[in-house]
Formats: C-alpha cells, structure tokens, sequence
C-alpha cells in the first residue's frame, strides 16, 4: 500500500494556489511535492518553500540526470517534479499534493498507478481577465499570453477526473477537500486497515 497522489491543475488566476494552499493547511496528513523551477520567485515566495528554484543549467542537467517524472517548459520557464520528492512520501504511505499544469498532470497519470486529478476553473473568461489585472503579479503583455492560450487549454482538459468551477472560493475548498475524503474512503484504499481490524486473512477477500 502506498500514499495516493492528488494533482491540482489549473489556469494562471483561477484560484488553483489558493485553494492549494487551504486544503494543505488544513490537512496535517497531507504531504506536499515541492516542484523545480526556473523562474524568479514571486512576491511573496521562498525558497524550497514553494519551489525549488534554480538556474537552466542546474534544471537542465537534473533532466540529463533523469531526476524528473515530469517536466514541461511553461511561458518559457521550466518546470519539473522530481521522483525523489514523491517516492520519499508516498512509500511511507503519506498522500501528496502537486500543483501542476496539464502536461505535467497527463505525465503523472502516466507514471503513477495512484493519483486523483483535479482542475480548477474560473466562471468564465472575463472574470480571468479581471483576476490576472487585480492580483498584479504579471504584465500586461503575460496577462495577454496567458488570455490568448486559456480558451486552447480548456479544450483538452477533460482527462481529468474532476472539474470544479471556482465561482465561490470556500464551496471549491470544500469541494476539493470532500474529493480528498472520498478518494481515501475507496474500498482498495482501506483494505488494509480492514485486515487489520479484523484480523482478515489475504486469501479470506476473495472468497
């Protein structure tokens, strides 16, 4: 039995951090894949706490080094997730969270036999607009980018295994914490806790 990983994906302003930030907080039995990355940190950001930042030459040798289970190149900066980070926690059975975009998500899907993968979405385009102007983190001409890609990304979202509009930001925690419970509560999850209580052989769950 090994910890399950949940990926949490989604739009640059859809509030996918934020709603991250809360699930992890208020789960102390959660753990948290800390990604590499080559950009500067944000206001606000620190090292080894949101990422790993680093330069392109060190990134780019961990991707010779075969350090990474995924990595993208995201608005021209990379990003990647390094299988001792997740290998770490999940063998001691401890679920992890990932913020990670699309690509990086697909890659897991493909790599992990247990993970759960959530999007989070924004009412409508507009209001992505306005969030990505009012949080002010980003230029214009990124906020343009990011505009112009949005609706193309959309369109190939739908590997995932749950969609959550964030219209309301504690009904999506909320959401998003109850997929969590559900998730852990999967017969194959607490079969061992079951053996273990009472006293169940292997060979007792298949007759």
């Amino acid at each position: 039995m090994s910890g399950q990983l949940f990926i949490i994906s989604g739009l640059s302003g859809s509030g996918k951090s934020t709603i991250l930030n809360a699930v992890k907080k208020q789960d102390d039995k959660l753990g948290y894949s800390i990604s590499h990355t080559t950009r500067k940190p944000r206001k606000g950001e620190k090292q080894d706490v949101h990422y790993h930042f680093v330069k392109g030459e060190t990134f780019l040798q961990m991707i010779k080094d075969g350090a990474f289970i995924e990595w993208a190149t995201v608005y021209d900066e990379y990003y990647g997730t390094s299988f001792k980070s997740l290998e770490e926690q999940t063998s001691k059975d401890i679920d992890v969270l990932l913020d990670l975009d699309e690509q990086g998500a697909k890659n897991i899907k493909q790599h992990f036999e247990n993970n759960v993968l959530i999007y989070i979405l924004p009412p409508s385009l507009k209001i992505l607009e306005q969030r990505l102007f009012q949080r002010g983190t980003d230029d214009d001409q990124v906020i343009k980018k990011r505009m112009a890609v949005a609706p193309r990304i959309i369109k190939k979202i739908f590997f995932f295994d749950y969609l959550i509009i964030n219209d309301d930001l504690e009904k999506a925690i909320t959401e998003v914490q109850t997929i969590i419970q559900a998730e852990r509560c999967r017969t194959l999850r607490r079969m061992q806790l079951v053996k273990n209580l009472f006293d169940i052989q292997e060979d007792e769950t298949h007759s």
